[in-house]
């Protein structure tokens, strides 16, 4: 399975743009009260460092989603033998095979669309909601935080499965 890295940079711009919309007009003034954050206490920030390393987390993001949202790659590992790190001979032409006639299912945006929200829903929701409790946070922080998240991933799990 090839993969095109150009895709996954793509996806990593994903968090920045749905976090310029969701955490400025939609849920901007919600957030920065649940934060206890001001517009005076967030000026003045480096925001150009802070984007440049979002974007490279979000590019770790966005490699990971691969795994979640593409089954096929999960097909190669299986087949691989122990220490080698390439197919060969009948499981190589087996494997060529499985793909021409199997590769292509489900790796629509709508089926990464699927994924995403449900990497939003059961994995990063109850890790934002764990931290939340500890930190005495609102159930309404926890809802816009999952709910960014929900959307991000949904949207970036999207563009990986269709294009990647």
């Amino acid at each position: 399975m090839e993969t095109n890295i150009y895709i996954f940079l793509l996806a990593a711009l994903v968090p920045l743009f749905i976090g310029f919309v969701w955490y400025g007009p939609l849920f901007g003034n919600i957030w920065m009260k649940e934060m206890g954050f001001t517009k005076e206490s967030l000026a003045g920030k480096n925001m150009i460092l802070t984007f440049i390393f979002c974007y490279i987390f979000s590019f770790f993001i966005a490699f990971l989603l691969q795994s979640l949202v593409i089954h096929q790659g999960g097909v190669f590992s299986t087949m691989l033998e122990s220490g080698s790190m390439e197919l060969q001979g009948e499981t190589l032409a087996y494997f060529e095979d499985f793909m021409t006639k199997y590769g292509n299912n489900y790796r629509t945006f709508k089926h990464g669309v699927l994924h995403g929200v449900l990497t939003g829903v059961f994995f990063v929701s109850p890790i934002l909601s764990i931290i939340a409790m500890f930190e005495r946070k609102s159930v309404k922080y926890v809802a816009i935080n999952a709910g960014y998240w929900m959307v991000t991933l949904a949207i970036m799990g999207g563009i990986i499965c269709e294009w990647a």
